[in-house]
């Protein structure tokens, strides 16, 4: 964890833009996950970690902004933890650590919020069962009371503290970055036809757990990178075919990296392959230069989305205005997500408090528009903030069908073309930047991602 001034600091931030009442803090527990000795590893919840620095299970913080207190909840180890776990540090010291001058046991949680019933409870949305128990049992609300009483003001708050990355998490997400990078030239490197994607992503793993934490999401590598978020199965790679691995490592702390790159089986691209690949490699080099303070992500969206529409009329799969191309969302047939999201503490930061929150504002709202309603951030940018941008073309022969029997922007589409591309796959190149007063920073050191340097890899 940071020094203990770090969550000292976050939480008396925090005490003044929400203003009043009481913020309960929930950190997650065990979860099981066949019997209940058998735990899936451990995640503490992103925003307990954020202002507690505390990793360990079983916990509640509450943060009392009338009175200026911050307890701690939890209970000390059994004998029985101890035979199991080993020696564990006592609640008191725990809270020590995160400059937390007050605990108590769990069990006094609920007699406390019951004298405090005056003041308003500010909680955040939950995402797991284990939470609405938690909150029904603690503040008697059913369920669908949970999720009516979530406190916006406390939403928006976290938001725009977690929004701006200090210098010391930068830090961090470089290592999780540099990290993901072997990942990723492992991958690059010895992927071979007759393997299977879940072999190698078995050693890109085991190069995460190398680094000092784990995966930062589960790997995401396949030969069918038409599919955004297939994960690796038993399949055979196979020659001809290419290699979409997205992936990433996560630091001790739980700040992440996420890479991706696309690279083919055999030592070379095709020709065809080499095209698309220049086409994404364009507009992701064309949307990382447009990175600056004060311009809308989503306006960075759409440039790389025209340069995606550039290229593939090049190829004489689409025609028309590129502009007015996008406008009418032509591009979708190929482009189906968003260009990037904001990264953090968790992967897809703060997603959980709502994308309208984190990468929307009062005046920007989510689109509901294919295409565009899967653009998780496009507010204005600011110095600090930590993002992804991941371009890519997907061939997607089910979507390919039910435009053409639509005729679906007919007027943009050359629908006569798209045989060809039936089995393609599809291609996505995805690096991290942090905004900087200027204009952006990539993390991380550079690694392949021409199509020259990728192809010397592959030798």
């Amino acid at each position: 964890m940071f020094n203990k001034n770090t969550y000292i600091t976050r939480r008396k931030i925090l005490k003044q833009k929400v203003g009043s009442g009481i913020i309960l803090l929930a950190g997650n527990v065990q979860s099981s996950m066949n019997y209940k000795d058998n735990w899936y590893a451990f995640r503490q919840d992103s925003s307990f970690l954020y202002f507690s620095g505390l990793d360990i299970p079983d916990l509640m913080l509450i943060i009392d902004i009338d009175n200026d207190v911050d307890i701690l909840f939890g209970n000390d180890a059994t004998i029985d933890d101890i035979v199991w776990q080993g020696v564990l540090p006592t609640v008191s010291e725990l809270a020590s650590n995160a400059g937390i001058l007050q605990s108590k046991s769990l069990n006094a949680l609920s007699g406390y919020l019951k004298n405090k019933k005056n003041q308003p409870v500010h909680f955040l949305p939950p995402y797991r069962p284990e939470h609405y128990d938690q909150l029904s049992d603690l503040l008697q609300l059913s369920p669908r009371e949970v999720d009516a009483g979530v406190s916006v003001s406390l939403i928006k708050a976290i938001v725009s503290l977690r929004s701006i990355k200090s210098e010391a998490e930068i830090s961090e997400i470089e290592k999780a970055v540099n990290t993901s990078n072997q990942m990723q030239l492992a991958a690059m490197s010895f992927a071979r036809a007759g393997q299977t994607e879940a072999e190698i992503a078995g050693q890109l793993q085991s190069i995460a757990i190398a680094g000092g934490g784990n995966l930062s999401f589960p790997i995401i590598l396949t030969t069918r990178g038409e599919t955004l978020h297939i994960h690796y199965t038993n399949n055979i790679i196979e020659r001809g075919k290419m290699v979409l691995c997205d992936c990433g490592a996560e630091t001790a702390m739980h700040y992440p990296g996420d890479l991706t790159r696309t690279f083919p089986v055999d030592k070379s691209f095709t020709q065809i392959q080499r095209d698309v690949y220049e086409i994404v490699l364009n507009a992701q080099q064309s949307a990382a230069e447009a990175l600056e303070p004060g311009e809308l992500f989503l306006n960075v969206h759409l440039l790389a989305c025209e340069k995606l529409v550039d290229g593939l009329k090049e190829l004489g799969l689409m025609k028309g205005d590129s502009k007015e191309a996008v406008a009418n969302n032509a591009h979708t047939l190929f482009f189906q997500c968003g260009l990037g999201h904001m990264m953090g503490l968790d992967i897809h930061d703060m997603e959980n408090l709502g994308e309208q929150y984190v990468g929307y504002s009062d005046t920007l709202k989510k689109s509901k528009e294919f295409g565009l309603k899967s653009l998780r951030l496009g507010r204005s940018l600011e110095p600090g903030f930590v993002l992804t941008v991941e371009p890519g073309l997907y061939f997607i022969p089910a979507l390919m069908d039910l435009w053409k029997s639509d005729k679906r922007n007919a007027s943009f589409i050359n629908y006569d073309k798209l045989g060809h591309f039936r089995n393609f796959g599809g291609i996505r190149i995805e690096e991290d930047f942090v905004i900087t007063v200027n204009g952006a920073r990539l993390l991380g050191d550079p690694i392949a991602k021409t199509v020259k340097d990728v192809e010397a890899l592959r030798m």
